[in-house]
């Protein structure tokens, strides 16, 4: 039981800026609501410029809503005298100074700061609760329970419970519209060029001052900040017109190429919606919702809506459950030993491989790429390579402004790089450059040949894939999705497999000149 007379703090994290949250509903005057910019955030992995700006001016933008609508806020900024730079230490401040007698905070989705809450001691006798962050489809245990006592977590199997239960693209009789559950093999179209990708509608902002702040605050940060021309939503209003365009112009074609690659287009009909869900601002039903709706009306054809949904209904929430379930320990995986560092082109987007430096360069650019750039390319590369996936993994975290651990920890790590020995992904996905040249149009400018595969000129890509599948026989030869490729192996010439281990090697060994 609270006591009126003396106040209480609720602690609103970067990534929880939900308005329509139940706390919000009315405003009480002993509540004094808690937003803080910590070094503790921006330090643990080196973060995208991007990713740093959006998330602290979108925090302000909040916290002025919270004051315009009569609420208590205290907000400490980067630069504040009183700022201890960590979450856990500023609380100790505030609750000392407030003398508050209640501390509570929404559940948050990184573990680290889950743990770091729930350890927490407070300097003197006070309440301290958790409440529910009011976003997702699910509980944090509720994929596990589903999945209690298997091997695998197989997402499709996720994905069709997810849509029984939500009632989402079903027939009154409870079967799938359009007669199956899943259209993904219609959403791998290569982009021709026509239709002509949408006009980039998102909001134009001028965060100079705030970077400057930043800068002088001595965090570091990667990648271009674009700090006049942020394009990035910092609130509700301004991703809820960026929703309602997506709908418009990307959706009706977004299922026809959303695996598509282009040296033309970073965007394509991709949504850019994710740094606005990972922070909240949308809700994952109202988006789900619109794309359903936006079928039914007649304006996007099914396999476009339902590959949408699948990756916010079904995949979102999965790898949620994932991470959740196998925390802390996932974060640690290895299961390929794999541990040659990141060549230097990782961080400048300067190497030779056309694919490999469009999606870096606007990695870094942009502080964003699509899931087939993050999987097929980037993550293709370093999986053949045997990059390190703890190395990996804290790039991927840090360069891409939607990222937060829980859903990009076990992109990376299980669907990306098998590190997880298989728990999300049936198989590794790795290809050589024909899938890179079928969905894309790099090749036609690359300096390697696509199709040669140990000539000086040959695509890294094309030897490493056979000599990455030569090296894990014994982690992947039984697996029956990988028949064909063991088959091709078998009746692979012994020489003609010993030059493509040759190349593989004097690659490998030549990482940073590629």
């Amino acid at each position: 039981m609270r006591d009126l007379h003396r106040p209480c703090l609720r602690l609103i994290l970067g990534d929880q800026l939900n308005p329509q949250h139940s706390w919000f509903h009315a405003v009480q005057p002993d509540v004094i609501y808690v937003l803080m910019e910590v070094r503790s955030e921006t330090d643990y992995v080196l973060h995208h410029a991007q990713k740093v700006l959006g998330l602290f001016a979108a925090m302000r933008d909040f916290a002025q809503q919270l004051k315009v609508n009569g609420h208590r806020v205290r907000y400490i900024s980067i630069d504040h005298a009183s700022n201890r730079q960590d979450v856990v230490m500023n609380l100790d401040a505030l609750v000392q100074h407030h003398k508050v007698n209640a501390v509570e905070y929404q559940a948050p989705d990184e573990w680290r700061l889950d743990q770091d809450l729930r350890n927490w001691v407070p300097p003197s006798p006070v309440t301290v609760s958790m409440v529910d962050s009011e976003h997702f489809f699910t509980e944090r245990d509720e994929a596990q329970q589903l999945f209690l006592g298997k091997k695998q977590w197989l997402m499709e199997n996720f994905y069709r419970h997810q849509r029984r239960r939500h009632q989402i693209l079903l027939t009154p009789d409870g079967k799938p519209e359009g007669g199956q559950w899943n259209f993904d093999a219609d959403n791998r179209k290569s982009w021709p060029g026509q239709p002509a990708e949408p006009a980039d509608t998102r909001p134009c902002h001028d965060h100079s001052a705030l970077w400057k702040i930043i800068e002088s605050a001595g965090v570091k940060t990667l990648g271009e900040s674009q700090a006049t021309t942020f394009r990035w939503p910092v609130n509700r209003t301004e991703a809820l017109q960026q929703l309602d365009h997506f709908i418009e112009r990307g959706l009706p074609h977004f299922g026809d190429y959303q695996d598509a690659l282009s040296q033309h287009s970073w965007r394509l009909f991709h949504s850019l919606l994710s740094f606005a869900l990972n922070t909240k601002m949308l809700n994952p039903r109202e988006v789900v919702m619109r794309a359903q709706t936006a079928w039914q009306e007649g304006h996007v054809p099914l396999h476009a809506a339902e590959g949408f949904i699948r990756q916010i209904l079904g995949w979102r929430e999965y790898v949620r459950g994932m991470y959740w379930a196998h925390m802390p320990r996932y974060t640690t995986s290895n299961q390929l030993a794999h541990t040659r560092p990141l060549p230097h082109w990782f961080w400048n987007g300067q190497t030779q491989m056309a694919c490999v430096a469009s999606a870096l360069g606007q990695s870094l650019t942009q502080g964003y790429a699509h899931h087939i750039q993050r999987l097929m390319v980037i993550g293709n590369f370093a999986l053949l390579a045997g990059l390190d996936p703890q190395e990996l993994h804290r790039w991927y975290l840090g360069i891409y402004i939607d990222a937060f651990e829980w859903v990009e920890a076990p992109n990376t790590l299980g669907m990306s790089q098998w590190a997880d020995g298989g728990l999300l992904a049936t198989k590794p996905y790795v290809s050589s450059a024909a899938y890179i040249h079928r969905m894309g149009d790099h090749c036609k400018t690359c300096h390697y040949d696509v199709k040669a595969r140990t000539s000086d000129d040959a695509c890294p890509f094309n030897a490493l894939y056979w000599d990455f599948f030569d090296r894990h026989r014994s982690h992947f030869q039984t697996n029956p999705r990988l028949g064909v490729v063991y088959h091709q192996l078998k009746r692979m010439p012994e020489q003609t497999l010993q030059e493509l281990k040759s190349f593989s090697v004097r690659t490998l060994s030549n990482l940073e000149n590629l």
